[in-house]
C-alpha cells in the first residue's frame, strides 16, 4: 500500500544535523537521552496529512510513493527544511525596546510582535535574528511510516493531537457530521485557539465529513476532580 498526497499516516522520526546532533524526535527515550525532552510534548509518532505541510517540505515530499511500514533516511537542504538564512531578517534595536533591559546574546525576545534571538549587543543597541532557529541548516531525518489511518474519528483525533498536543480528545460521528467534544482544560490553550479553524478546514478538505461541530463538555465528576487537585496543591504549599 503506497502513500499518496492526502493520506492520513502515522509517522515516527528523528531529525539531526550533519554532526549527528539530534534536534527533534518522536521517540521519548531518544529525547531524554539527548536532553531535548519536553514534558508537555507527545511522543510515539505524529499523525499527518501527506502534502498538507504538517512537516518540512523535504520530508513531506519524501513520503509520497513509499509503502506503509517503510523506514528510511533523507538529507534535506535548507530550502526544503527550515529555509535559507535571510540577512534582512536580522535587525538592530535600542535596548529601550525590550521589556528586560539586561539583554544578552542568545536571549529569546519579542519585539514589535515578532519573536527572535539576540545575536549581538553593542552599547545600547542589540541585533535580533528573526529567522527560524534552524534556518540555513541542512538536516537529516530517519523516519518510519507506521501505518495509514482510514478511520475518520481516528484521523480527526490525530489532527487534534498534532495541533494541540492533547491526546484522545473525544470525537463522535453523526452521519457525515463530525462532533469534537472539547474538554474544559482546552479553553485557554493558545495552540487550540489559533488552530481550531484550520483543523476544521483540513478535516473537511481531506475526509468525507461534510460538517464539523465543536461542543464544550463539562461534567460534575470532572469538576470534582479539578477541585480535589486544587485542594492538594494548596495543602502542599
Amino acid at each position: 500500500m503506497n502513500v499518496e498526497k492526502g493520506d492520513f499516516i502515522k509517522i515516527s522520526y528523528t531529525g539531526k544535523f550533519d554532526d549527528g546532533q539530534i534536534f527533534d524526535t518522536t521517540n521519548e527515550d531518544i529525547a531524554k537521552e539527548h536532553q531535548i525532552y519536553n514534558p508537555r510534548g507527545l511522543y510515539g509518532g505524529d499523525v499527518i496529512i501527506v502534502g498538507a505541510g504538517h512537516t518540512i517540505r523535504g520530508l513531506d515530499e519524501e513520503l509520497v510513493g513509499k509503502e506503509v511500514g517503510y523506514s528510511g533516511e533523507v538529507s534535506i537542504p535548507p530550502e526544503k527544511a527550515f529555509g535559507e538564512h535571510d540577512p534582512k531578517m536580522v535587525e538592530a534595536y535600542s535596548i529601550s525596546k525590550f521589556k528586560d533591559k539586561n539583554v544578552q546574546p542568545g536571549m529569546q525576545v519579542e519585539v514589535e510582535g515578532k519573536r527572535g534571538v539576540v545575536v549581538q549587543v553593542i552599547g545600547r543597541r542589540a541585533r535580533v535574528d528573526f529567522n527560524h532557529p534552524l534556518a540555513g541548516k541542512e538536516v537529516t531525518y530517519e523516519y518510519t511510516i507506521e501505518n495509514k489511518i482510514e478511520d475518520i474519528p481516528e484521523q480527526i483525533k490525530g489532527l487534534l493531537a498534532l495541533y494541540t498536543g492533547i491526546p484522545d480528545i473525544e470525537v463522535e460521528m453523526d452521519g457525515m457530521r463530525g462532533r469534537i467534544i472539547t474538554p474544559p482544560e482546552i479553553t485557554f490553550n493558545q495552540r487550540w485557539l489559533m488552530s481550531k479553524g484550520r483543523i476544521a478546514e483540513e478535516i473537511l478538505e481531506n475526509t468525507s465529513v461534510e460538517e464539523i461541530e465543536y461542543v464544550e463538555k463539562y461534567s460534575k465528576q470532572k469538576e470534582e476532580e479539578n477541585l480535589e487537585a486544587e485542594s492538594e496543591e494548596t495543602s502542599a504549599e
